[in-house]
C-alpha cells in the first residue's frame, strides 16, 4: 500500500542530508548536529510541490543567513533518479521542489495496480477498536440526532479500517436502569386504561404512540388476564412482549440504514452476571470511595472530574454511572480491546471526565478511552426549520427520516461537518438532483467517467496498460492538480482515524469530484493524440477508482448511469 506523499517528503529528507554531508565536508558548514526541519505541501502551487525549511532551523548552528544556507544545499543537490526535476531557493530561505513526470505517472499506476485497496495504509496496525455508536434508548425509535451519529459512527469504522486497525462495531443497549422502569409504567398504564376507567398517565411516562399500539397489540394476545394479576408479574410481562419487539425494530431500522453491528451488547447481562457488583468492590478497593448520608460516592474530583458522583444510593441501588463503568471495564479489560471509542451526543461533556477518572481509579489508562462528542442537527426545508412528520405529527424518527431522502443523502450529509460542529440538514437539496447537492455531484462524477469509458470503448479506442511512456502525457495544471490530489488520500485516511473525524473523508471526495469536472471541462480525453488520449483515459479510470473506494467506505452507492 503506497503513500506517494510520504515517499516524496521522505526523498527530500534524503536528499537534503546528502547535501548537507556534502557541505560539511566542503567546509561549506560547521560539523553541528543538523535541527529538525519540516518538509510541507507549501499552499501555493507556485512555491513547489513540496518544500523543507531546514535553511531557516539551520541558521544558529551554521552562523550563516538562511538564504545563503539555501543556495549552498540546492548547490549540492543531486536529484538524478529522483521523483524531483528541480529545486531552487525562494523567500528568506525555503527550499522548494518540483515534481518530475515519474512521479504523476507512479501515482496513477499505484492507484490502477492497488485498486480497493488504494489508500489504506498501516497505521493501526496491531491494535484492535471497539466502536460503540448510536446506542439508543430501546424504549422507543430512534431520533435524527441516532442518525447522525450512525452515519458518524459507521464511517468511522470504516474509516479506522483503512487505516490498518481491528475494528468491531457495537451498539449498547440499555434494557435495565430507570427507563425500562418508566417503560413498564407506560405499558401498564396504557394497558389497564383499555379495561379500566379514570386512570391517567403519570407526568413522566412515555407518550408516544408505539407505547400505546404495544399495549393494544399485547391485549389482543393475552385479553384481560393481567389486569388483575400482580403488578410485578403484569409489569414485567408487558415489557418482555415489547421491549424484543422494540430492539427489533432498532435493528431493522439501521439495517436499512446500513449499518450492521458485530454485537449487541445488552447492559443486563452486567447486572446477570455480577459485573455490576464486582465494579462497586474494585471501586471500593482502589480507595477512591466514601460512604455520605448512607450513600456510596466515587472521588472523581481526585482524577480530573468536576465533582464526586454517587455510585450507590442510600436505597442501596447502584446510580446509572455502575454499569457504564463496568460496560467500559468490560471492553477494554474483559475484552481487551487496545482502544475503545463512544460516540455521544451533545449533552456527554461531563460524562468524559468522570469515566476517565473510574477507567483510571480501576487501573486502566484513561486515554484507551475516546468519546466524540456529536452537535444536534437541524432539520430545513424551504430555508425554514422542519421539526415535524407530515405523517404522525411528532418530532422526525430515523425511519421517517429515511421514506422522505435517499439513503445516501443521509449518510453523506450527517458526514459533511465534523461531529462537534452543528449544521443545517437542508432536506430539499437532499433529494435534488443538482451540482448543488454534494452526494449527487460526486456519484454523478463517478457516473461520468464510466460515460467517457463507455464513449472511448464505441469509437474503438481500445485502453492499454498505464505505464511511464504514456503517463508521461500527463503535464496539463488539472491533471497535475488532480493527481497530486489522489495521492493525499493515505494522509487523509490517517488525519480522520487519528482525529475520528470521518467528514474529513466525505469533504475529500467532493472535492476531488470537484477537480475531476474541472480537469473534463478543461482537457479534451478524446484527442487526435494516441497516448495523451490514453493517458487521459488512464486518469479517468484512477479517479473513478479512488471516488468508488471512498463511497464503499462510506456505504454510498456508486452509480454507472444516471
Amino acid at each position: 500500500m503506497s503513500d506517494m506523499i510520504k515517499k516524496a517528503q521522505d526523498q527530500v529528507r534524503e536528499l537534503i542530508m546528502k547535501a548537507l554531508g556534502e557541505c560539511v565536508a566542503q567546509g561549506i558548514f560547521p560539523a553541528e548536529p543538523i535541527p529538525g526541519f519540516n518538509v510541507e505541501i507549501p499552499a501555493d502551487p507556485k512555491n513547489g510541490d513540496m518544500s523543507a525549511n531546514t535553511a531557516m532551523v539551520c541558521a544558529r548552528a551554521f552562523r550563516q543567513a538562511p538564504r545563503k544556507i539555501g543556495e549552498a544545499i540546492v548547490e549540492h543537490i543531486y536529484l538524478e533518479g529522483s521523483y524531483y526535476e528541480k529545486c531552487e531557493v525562494a523567500g528568506a530561505g525555503f527550499i522548494n521542489f518540483f515534481f518530475s513526470k515519474d512521479w504523476f505517472s507512479e501515482v496513477v499506476e499505484d492507484v490502477l495496480s492497488e485498486k480497493e485497496d488504494y489508500g489504506k495504509t498501516h497505521m493501526g496496525t496491531g491494535k484492535s477498536v471497539l466502536l460503540e455508536y448510536v446506542s439508543a434508548n430501546p424504549t422507543g425509535p430512534m431520533h435524527i440526532g441516532n442518525a447522525r451519529g450512525g452515519a458518524i459512527g459507521d464511517c468511522l469504522a470504516s474509516v479506522m479500517e483503512h487505516a490498518g486497525y481491528h475494528v468491531a462495531r457495537e451498539f449498547y443497549v440499555n434494557d435495565a436502569g430507570n427507563q425500562i422502569e418508566k417503560f413498564k409504567t407506560s405499558l401498564e398504564t396504557r394497558y389497564l386504561q383499555l379495561y379500566k376507567e379514570g386512570i391517567e398517565m403519570p407526568e413522566d411516562a412515555y407518550l408516544g404512540e408505539d407505547i400505546t399500539q404495544h399495549a393494544k397489540n399485547f391485549a389482543e394476545i393475552n385479553g384481560d388476564k393481567y389486569v388483575d394479576a400482580d403488578p410485578t408479574e403484569r409489569r414485567q410481562a408487558l415489557c418482555d412482549y415489547a421491549l424484543p419487539l422494540n430492539i427489533e425494530g432498532l435493528e431493522r431500522d439501521l439495517k436499512k440504514y446500513r449499518i450492521v453491528y458485530d454485537k449487541w451488547f445488552r447492559e443486563s447481562e452486567l447486572h446477570k452476571n455480577g459485573a455490576v457488583a464486582e465494579i462497586i468492590e474494585m471501586l471500593k478497593d482502589s480507595g477512591y470511595t466514601y460512604e455520605q448520608d448512607g450513600a456510596l460516592w466515587f472521588k472523581s474530583s481526585d482524577l480530573g472530574d468536576e465533582k464526586d458522583r454517587v455510585l450507590v444510593r442510600d436505597n442501596g441501588i447502584p446510580t446509572y454511572f455502575v454499569p457504564d463503568i463496568a460496560y467500559h471495564y468490560n471492553k477494554l479489560v474483559t475484552r481487551g480491546f487496545d482502544i475503545a471509542i463512544d460516540i455521544l451526543g451533545a449533552d456527554h461533556h461531563g460524562y468524559i471526565p468522570r469515566m476517565k477518572a473510574a477507567m483510571q481509579a480501576l487501573g486502566v489508562d484513561p486515554k484507551r478511552l475516546e468519546m466524540v462528542i456529536m452537535q444536534m442537527v437541524n432539520l430545513v426545508r424551504g430555508g425554514e426549520k422542519y421539526k415535524l412528520s407530515k405523517r404522525s405529527g411528532k418530532a422526525i424518527t430515523l425511519s421517517t427520516l429515511l421514506d422522505e431522502i435517499p439513503i445516501d443523502a443521509a449518510r453523506f450529509f450527517f458526514n459533511l461537518r465534523e461531529p462537534n460542529s452543528q449544521f443545517d440538514f437542508d432536506l430539499e437539496l437532499a433529494i435534488s438532483q443538482t451540482s448543488d447537492n454534494p452526494v449527487y455531484y460526486v456519484q454523478y462524477a463517478h457516473a461520468r467517467i464510466c460515460s467517457v469509458l463507455r464513449k472511448l470503448a464505441e469509437e474503438g479506442v481500445e485502453l492499454k496498460p498505464a505505464d511511464k511512456n504514456i503517463l508521461a502525457s500527463l503535464g496539463e495544471p488539472d491533471e497535475a492538480e488532480l493527481i497530486k490530489y489522489i495521492a493525499t488520500l493515505p494522509n487523509v485516511i490517517n488525519e480522520s482515524a487519528k482525529n475520528f473525524d470521518p467528514a474529513r473523508i466525505t469533504r475529500y471526495v467532493w472535492e476531488l469530484a470537484t477537480k475531476y469536472h474541472r480537469f473534463y471541462t478543461n482537457c479534451r480525453i478524446m484527442t487526435d493524440d494516441g497516448n495523451t488520449t490514453q493517458a487521459r483515459a488512464s486518469l479517468c479510470l484512477a479517479v473513478k477508482q479512488v471516488i468508488a473506494n471512498i463511497l464503499g467506505m462510506l456505504k454510498i452507492d456508486c452509480p454507472e448511469k444516471m
